[in-house]
């Protein structure tokens, strides 16, 4: 893959303000409406992938070979990416898969440039990001981030900081809610299945009330008093919240992540391992 869109590269060598004028930027050259180039009812994934179909070096090149996978060859190419951490180091691993198979995967280790600030986690992880990207010899047509798209301050999260660079659909998955405000209460036990709208409130540069991405509860316990947290889906470029949804659930299989950032939270830790010996 390649960046399209360099002027949105992230310089860790800005200022804070310059870091958020260029998210602002960012977001106004991003699509928050399906703009796809592939149906969304071709995107499924019916049962686990298992890990051992994800091969992955020990150097710190990033480049591995496509793996032979059968499938159809129009089926959408979905990419996971995900990332583990050494030290002041990022491992940045992408993992694609089609029609439920695993036809690459790549990395890259990448040192870190700034500490973690919330809002402006791209300048920190974008660049990491990119190098295993660029590592990919596939083109894939959607990429699933482990992060936040729309639901950000700015509008301008990591997947859409990403897929405004390399101007591919992109789809932010994050683990805890960054703003926002939910449309109803999260309170208990969501039954699997159940997606809440988040909107816009005070806290997020877009009109107040507007849906900017879903609480969706990808699995849950049958019974007992344990529950499953929700995740939080957001757009991240070229796709609506709502169908930005329904492809996180589609690539769903029994776990709480779906398949392409599970897989890629796999490799980016295998990687971690072989590198740190």
């Amino acid at each position: 893959m390649r960046v399209v869109r360099p002027e949105f590269l992230p310089d860790p060598a800005l200022s804070r303000e310059e870091m958020e004028t260029l998210q602002r930027d960012l977001a106004a050259a991003a699509t928050f409406e399906d703009d796809l180039g592939f149906d969304p009812a071709a995107v499924g994934v019916e049962t686990p992938i298992p890990t051992d179909e994800v091969i992955v070096g020990g150097d710190e090149t990033g480049r591995q070979a496509p793996l032979d996978a059968d499938g159809p060859a129009d089926a959408p190419v979905v990419a996971g990416v995900d990332q583990a951490f050494l030290e002041e180091r990022a491992v940045s691993a992408v993992v694609a898969i089609r029609d439920g198979t695993v036809v690459e995967s790549a990395h890259a280790v990448t040192d870190l440039e700034i500490p973690y600030v919330p809002g402006l986690l791209a300048f920190r992880e974008g660049r990491p990001i990119i190098a295993a990207l660029e590592a990919l010899a596939t083109e894939p047509d959607l990429l699933v981030v482990d992060g936040s798209g729309r639901i950000h301050f700015r509008q301008a999260g990591i997947a859409t900081h990403v897929g405004v660079l390399v101007d591919v659909p992109a789809v932010g998955v994050a683990k805890n809610l960054l703003c926002g405000e939910p449309a109803r209460s999260l309170e208990g036990k969501l039954p699997a299945g159940e997606r809440v709208p988040i909107l816009a409130d005070d806290s997020v540069d877009a009109p107040a009330g507007t849906v900017i991405g879903h609480a969706y509860q990808s699995r849950q316990y049958d019974s007992g008093s344990r529950h499953v947290n929700p995740l939080y889906v957001s757009p991240g470029h070229r796709v609506g919240a709502g169908t930005a949804t329904d492809l996180v659930a589609a690539c769903c299989a029994g776990y709480k992540l779906p398949e392409p950032t599970r897989l890629a939270d796999h490799a980016a830790d295998a990687v971690k391992r072989a590198v740190r010996g």
